[in-house]
């Protein structure tokens, strides 16, 4: 098949990349970045420069497509410290554009990388544009197929405790305790991306995706064994507290606010209502396997 995959060689493209070549897919991936080109030809794929901005460069890009890959990513946006963007809206408008060149390119088979939370537009902060773009993607032609992959809280998002633990001692958040929650791999998530690829598509269909389910006190306990500090704890603090805090060190305000409103929403449960309901098998890649590569990224810092 002939595929193209947006999203650049990433967490979640590189692998899936390696994958759908080795399964004997002809793909191109694009990318904004020049640099990337040789080493997407390495994967054996073919580059495509250019940006999410431009819809008559993705329209020339999906032309003759078997399949397409959508993702869209906060970076696509712009600089999470730039107060300027309006993040919601830019990749929003992303979504537009995806679906525009997927009507003049005549694409029939779509996957989307969507997220979980994209059920609703309520309570979800700073990812309600997976909504947004879902919802977009949902008014093209019923002849269209969509598969909407909706992966939970990645791995990857718990590097940025590093700091925290050096300089604080503690994880720390507006919520916590004993209540398990789902986390996964971006491995987990290529694997199931790339099954999809394989399997019949037919109407507009959801999957979630998650690797394994623990609570923030079992997070906590598991990498600080990791990094020996077995007694690192989750700590709570008040939402204003934590908004405070990254408001000074100059993060846009809306994606500040956005992020505490997500994270309310794990810990009151709202945002896993609709995953509970249609709960996928747990992947490959659990907790304790990412916790190596977390003691490695921790000495490193």
């Amino acid at each position: 098949m002939n595929i193209v995959l947006t999203g650049s060689l990433g967490n979640i493209g590189k692998p899936l990349t390696e994958t759908l070549v080795s399964n004997g897919h002809a793909v191109t991936v694009i990318s904004s970045n020049a640099e990337r080109q040789a080493e997407i030809e390495r994967l054996g794929a073919k580059a495509a420069i250019g940006t999410l901005q431009d819809v008559d460069f993705l329209a020339e890009t999906f032309k003759g497509a078997d399949m397409v890959y959508l993702m869209e990513t906060m970076e696509a946006a712009g600089n999470m410290f730039d107060q300027s963007v309006d993040f919601i809206s830019e990749i929003t408008k992303i979504g537009e554009n995806y679906k525009a060149a997927v009507e003049r390119a005549g694409i029939k088979q779509l996957i989307h990388l969507s997220s979980i939370g994209a059920h609703t537009n309520k309570g979800t902060g700073i990812i309600r544009f997976h909504h947004n773009v879902e919802t977009i993607l949902r008014q093209l032609p019923a002849g269209i197929a969509i598969k909407f992959i909706r992966p939970v809280s990645f791995y990857i998002n718990l590097f940025s405790t590093i700091h925290q633990i050096k300089s604080r001692g503690a994880l720390v958040s507006n919520y916590g305790g004993d209540v398990k929650e789902p986390w996964v791999s971006p491995k987990d998530i290529a694997a199931v991306i790339a099954e999809e690829v394989d399997r019949p598509f037919e109407g507009k269909t959801i999957r979630y995706v998650a690797s394994d389910e623990v609570s923030p006190n079992e997070i906590a306990q598991v990498l600080g064994e990791a990094i020996g500090k077995p007694d690192l704890k989750w700590q709570v603090v008040p939402s204003q507290q934590l908004l405070n805090d990254w408001l000074s060190i100059g993060f846009n305000e809306q994606v500040a606010r956005g992020f505490i409103e997500l994270q309310e929403s794990q810990g009151n449960g709202q945002l896993y209502e609709d995953y509970h309901q249609h709960k996928p098998s747990l992947g490959k890649v659990k907790l304790k396997d990412f916790a190596k590569d977390f003691a490695e990224a921790y000495e490193r810092e």
